[in-house]
């Protein structure tokens, strides 16, 4: 809470970790905390920043056929992120957006949750948050099957770095402190995904959003970034949360104040 006074307004804690790790109920479990200190906090979710479904087709189109697929830098509206930051800081009421990822598409703004402010802290949680681009020498070479097959000539990995290193930059740099969430390995990730998925099919009545080939397909578009995350972040987060396959905390980092 003494970060709070005299400080701009909204503080933005950023949340970075993979699909699965826990980052998302972690964000509730402390805005629910924060709240009940006394100050007025909000989850945002990078999720919920998505491009809907025909924006991204566009792209796909326009661009390369996987800027289809959400997920990845330039599948975001991060224009969009920016103004709800700045706008939860006054005292009126903002929309906040809602992505459905059954239908994978955004919610209608009509369906929107209203969120009175100003705010004083925003958990903007998401599985880049925080994320920088790489070197251009480092986009040369293909991480996995996914990008030898359908991005040979790289077109799609450039795309996503530059995105990264332009409007995302803008956006993360909104970021007043900056925790990760660390999985042991990228492999992880993807048993947590599925694991996230076959939740879904149950409480879907038995129909899944993704098969679990599918999830591994999907999980491709992260691999990049997601490992490259693993040896960047760590040495510049201000906490670093090491978790074990089992998602329990096996070791906490704090970066010694500048």
């Amino acid at each position: 809470m003494r970060r709070l006074e005299g400080g701009p307004r909204p503080l933005v804690l950023g949340l970075c970790g993979p699909q699965g790790s826990g980052k998302s109920t972690a964000a509730k479990v402390l805005e629910l905390l924060l709240n009940e200190a006394g100050a007025r906090c909000v989850v945002l979710g990078l999720d919920d920043l998505y491009l809907g479904r025909p924006e991204r087709e566009r792209l796909a189109r326009a661009v390369h056929p996987l800027l289809a697929t959400r997920g990845p830098p330039g599948t975001h509206d991060v224009g969009l992120g920016a103004r709800l930051i700045a706008d939860l800081a006054t005292d009126k009421a903002t929309a906040m957006p809602r992505f459905d990822k059954g239908s994978d598409d955004r919610l209608a703004e009509a369906d929107w949750p209203l969120t009175q402010g100003p705010i004083d802290v925003v958990i903007f949680e998401g599985w880049c948050v925080g994320a920088r681009p790489q070197a251009a020498v480092d986009l040369l070479q293909p991480v996995n099957a996914l990008e030898a097959e359908r991005d040979p000539e790289g077109i799609w990995r450039r795309y996503v770095n530059d995105a990264l290193a332009g409007p995302y930059q803008a956006l993360f740099g909104r970021i007043d402190f900056l925790a990760m969430f660390r999985p042991p390995a990228f492999e992880v990730i993807l048993d947590w995904r599925i694991e996230q998925e076959r939740k879904l099919r149950v409480a879907g009545g038995g129909k899944a959003v993704m098969s679990d080939d599918e999830v591994r397909t999907f999980i491709r578009h992260y691999e990049r970034l997601a490992r490259w995350l693993d040896r960047e972040m760590p040495q510049r987060a201000d906490v670093v949360v090491e978790l074990d396959a089992a998602r329990n905390v096996v070791a906490l980092h704090r970066k010694e104040p500048d």
